[in-house]
């Protein structure tokens, strides 16, 4: 019996790991106020190198077959990063987030083996993606309505309701996955249609 759970745990277990841990007490009600003030610089360092990443990964997988490890994990940090400006945006934290260290967002992605990769499977990831796509777009407008609600609970009562923050959590998995397959380019391994681990 226990073998059989062990097997289950490893079978739903997906490359990309995230979770943000939630925060205890009282919520900072003036950053939370101005958030979307607080959030223009470190915007826009996401928004300028964002579109320069995918065409390199697809060049070298492509011609190449291989995902050097110094790429990798510049990706690596780059998703840490935006996940923590994500955080950040949602309401998840209050810390205004750091360009190098992890604070209370955490992501792991295993780093695929050698060969692991199909090298002309980038040029169709965004297609197999697209069921993904639909349903994170839906998603991410219900996590933006969620962070409304959350926004206005903080101002008023200084608490984001514990549901509301691990259901924006859910959704930045979720979307982080799908990132990791079809744009990153990270893993091969399909992203299961969940929220959760």
């Amino acid at each position: 019996m226990a073998a059989r759970n062990t097997d289950r745990r490893l079978h739903l277990m997906y490359p990309l790991t995230f979770n943000v841990d939630y925060p205890e007490g009282s919520r900072n009600r003036l950053t939370t106020l101005f958030r979307c003030i607080l959030l223009i610089p470190i915007a826009l360092v996401i928004g300028t190198l964002s579109p320069l990443i995918a065409p390199a990964i697809v060049l070298m997988l492509l011609f190449r077959a291989k995902y050097p490890r110094w790429w990798f994990d510049f990706n690596l940090e780059w998703i840490r990063f935006s996940a923590r400006v994500g955080a950040y945006l949602f309401l998840l934290r209050d810390e205004y987030p750091s360009t190098d260290e992890e604070q209370a967002v955490h992501v792991a992605i295993a780093y695929p083996e050698p060969g692991s990769l199909n090298r002309f499977l980038p040029l169709i990831k965004w297609l197999l993606a697209l069921p993904h796509l639909i349903i994170i777009a839906i998603l991410n407008v219900l996590a933006l309505l969620v962070t409304g609600i959350g926004w206005l609970l903080i101002v008023i009562t200084g608490s984001y309701p514990r549901g509301l923050s691990d259901f924006v959590v859910g959704v930045m998995r979720w979307t982080l996955r799908v990132e990791a397959y079809a744009v990153a380019l990270m893993t091969d391994q399909y992203p299961p249609f969940r929220l959760g681990e």
